[in-house]
């Protein structure tokens, strides 16, 4: 399946280059939030191949999701959003990425994040992560496995660039945390699971389909997103919950709180 899902990125990557250098036309859903051809035209490659590859997996996409269309969730189900930062992209920035990930009985299990202007990619799935480096053509050249490092003495945070709070600022200073990074998109736990950083804390609304995919990634690298009850981030859907599919606040590390 992993080989099959990073395909699927990769050509959604292309096609969200594609716009990148034409330039972007950007409309506003009905939350405000941006989103460009993009965003459609990646989606649409991404739900082709699910469902060619895989068609009895009902998929949760953020643009069909916003549209309305949410299949029913028994079991397995994917998460995908297919650029996510999307405010980088608009702004010429690299931090953006397409995520595809695989949730199993709450759990992220296989994750795919691709980001197309930096030209690499990571995967996670079961007890490995890996690093993917992308040729200018979106094929795979090489990779290598990557961990989570331990704590060092001077953890380093990483912090969203369009979504820090007071709240992320106070817990940045209460734990000391000098150092910190600030950048869009899944990067951040892509960051954590190569050991780049050390912690993530989001206490800003996030989704589903924003965080399944690099959390997939941390987890195969010996990390782990935590909420603030200090469990496992789940990825569970109640379609009587009108915002079903908003994550908790969180925290994610890459050495795990003792």
């Amino acid at each position: 399946m992993l080989e099959s899902l990073i395909a699927a990125a990769l050509s959604a990557g292309r096609e969200i280059m594609a716009v990148h250098a034409a330039g972007p036309q950007v409309t506003y859903k009905n939350d405000c939030s941006p989103v460009t051809e993009a965003d459609q035209r990646a989606e649409d490659i991404i739900l082709s191949s699910l469902a060619r590859h895989y068609p009895d997996i009902p998929v949760v996409a953020e643009e069909a999701a916003a549209s309305g269309h949410i299949p029913e969730i028994k079991s397995d189900f994917f998460l995908v959003d297919p650029l996510d930062g999307t405010k980088e992209f608009i702004s010429d920035k690299q931090d953006f990425t397409v995520n595809i990930a695989l949730i199993r009985n709450g759990t992220p299990v296989l994750g795919v994040v691709y980001a197309p202007a930096l030209g690499v990619a990571w995967t996670g799935e079961k007890e490995t992560a890996r690093k993917l480096f992308i040729s200018g053509e979106f094929e795979p050249v090489s990779n290598h496995s990557i961990r989570c490092r331990a704590k060092p003495p001077m953890p380093v945070a990483v912090i969203s660039r369009s979504h820090c709070t007071p709240k992320t600022e106070a817990f940045v200073a209460e734990n000391g945390l000098i150092d910190s990074i600030s950048i869009g998109s899944s990067l951040k736990f892509c960051m954590l699971a190569e050991g780049a950083a050390d912690v993530y804390p989001r206490f800003s609304r996030t989704m589903m389909w924003d965080t399944a995919a690099g959390d997939a990634v941390l987890r195969a690298a010996g990390g782990i997103t935590l909420d603030m009850a200090g469990l496992p981030l789940r990825y569970e859907i109640d379609q009587s919950n009108d915002d079903m599919l908003a994550n908790p606040d969180f925290i994610a590390w890459g050495a795990p709180p003792r």
